[in-house]
């Protein structure tokens, strides 16, 4: 079994000053001497870039962002979506749809439209003794009553 000596700093002496003062002017010349190791890379297709003046770059800079919101807001405004298409259907073609389809519509699928948009009951043409069949026709849940 090997027991390891405690080590204590009192028994090891130091050194007087262990580093020598630099050489004179040395931290003044030490930017100048890594600038020159650096060897600058610039891309070859962007070197043009480097060298237009400044307030060139800036203004190039903001048209470039400019355009790109302009030219992002006027592909945004366009009516490609799926809304603006289906907008275009004519109401009657939607009715005929849904009725000829065998899927129902429900309660849910009516809440979801919004109030400003023209309702489709207007097409319906339905007196109010086939509403009353239609309403006495739908099952009721007792849990509700």
């Amino acid at each position: 079994m090997h027991m390891n000596t405690p080590f204590r700093l009192d028994d090891h002496p130091r050194r007087p000053y262990p580093l020598a003062p630099p050489p004179a002017g040395y931290f003044e010349q030490l930017p100048r001497r890594v600038m020159d190791r650096v060897q600058p890379t610039e891309a070859p297709a962007l070197g043009w870039l480097s060298r237009l003046p400044l307030p060139l770059r800036t203004a190039l800079a903001s048209t470039l962002l400019l355009g790109g919101f302009a030219a992002s807001l006027v592909l945004s405004v366009t009516p490609t979506s799926a809304s603006a298409t289906l907008a275009a259907v004519p109401q009657e073609e939607l009715v005929q749809y849904l009725l000829a389809n065998d899927s129902r519509v429900t309660l849910a699928d009516l809440a979801d439209l919004s109030a400003t948009a023209p309702t489709t009951a207007s097409y319906l043409h339905a007196s109010p003794e086939e509403l009353q069949s239609a309403l006495d026709a739908q099952p009721t849940d007792d849990s509700y009553l």
